[in-house]
């Protein structure tokens, strides 16, 4: 990877919204948005993360090089909110974000709860505000059940990171995880496969960097080499010999959405 793109380092482990919310984008404005930021974004609008993980899989691969819209979630001011298509978190919406265990590491995964949102997991079956929820977007790629995981909020099976610990002591209600103010719950689609709030805690809305917007190349490289900040010999030799037989063709210039939950 160059050293102009931020990694999306993570390591793999075996409410509704405010009032006032802008309504989805639609199609063309988000390719309006694209092409906007593609022309004239600096890192200031927008910036280029790679994905080293397969905790998103298969919405998001190891490899996929994404543009993520840092405006996306910029506060409303009197004039921009005209101007900028600024609109709140939501429910289903992919966000990067910084890690809150260490911030100088920076993540991708899906918002599952909003402020004041009550969540658990039963079976492997997301559970939101009392209503089991359809998932498209989610995979379940291990067939065994584990304890805390797949049966969540329960008793950890593995040592937490402190604010999750935290999480479970202070925002467990009748079973349920109850998401506090100004926070986030986040999941990876690679529901079986991914270091998330159930391991780390919330995200703070401060942490938000932005939304993915579109997949401007697809390359098939191991985790390893995706997750070095910088530029190995044996990467650049890989991209020398296989650019063309291991570039996903296909997911290039792809637009990275979200999916609405109610």
């Amino acid at each position: 990877m160059s050293q102009t793109k931020s990694p999306v380092i993570e390591r793999p482990h075996g409410g509704a919204s405010a009032a006032g919310a802008e309504a989805p984008r639609g199609v063309i404005a988000e390719w309006t948005v694209t092409i906007i930021l593609l022309l004239f974004g600096t890192t200031t609008l927008v910036q280029a993360f790679v994905i080293p993980t397969g905790s998103m899989e298969d919405t998001l691969l190891i490899g996929d090089h994404l543009l993520v819209d840092k405006m996306a979630y910029a506060p409303f001011g009197p004039a921009t909110k005209y101007v900028l298509p600024y609109r709140d978190v939501e429910r289903g919406d992919i966000i990067v974000f910084r890690y809150p265990i260490d911030i100088r590491q920076t993540f991708v995964k899906r918002v599952i709860g909003v402020p004041g949102d009550r969540i658990r997991v039963e079976s492997k079956q997301l559970i939101l505000n009392g209503k089991k929820l359809t998932e498209p977007y989610k995979y379940h790629k291990t067939e065994y059940f584990d304890s805390y995981r797949d049966n969540f909020p329960g008793e950890p099976n593995v040592r937490l990171y402190e604010p999750a610990q935290e999480m479970l002591e202070k925002n467990v209600l009748n079973g349920e995880v109850v998401v506090p103010a100004g926070r986030y719950f986040a999941m990876g689609d690679n529901r079986d496969s991914s270091l998330d709030s159930r391991y780390w805690g919330f995200v703070p809305r401060e942490n938000i960097i932005g939304k993915p917007l579109i997949i401007y190349w697809s390359y098939d490289a191991p985790t390893e080499r995706l997750s070095n900040p910088t530029i190995g010999l044996d990467h650049i030799l890989d991209l020398a010999q296989n650019f063309f037989t291991k570039t996903r063709w296909r997911r290039t210039f792809n637009l990275i959405h979200g999916y609405p939950i109610q």
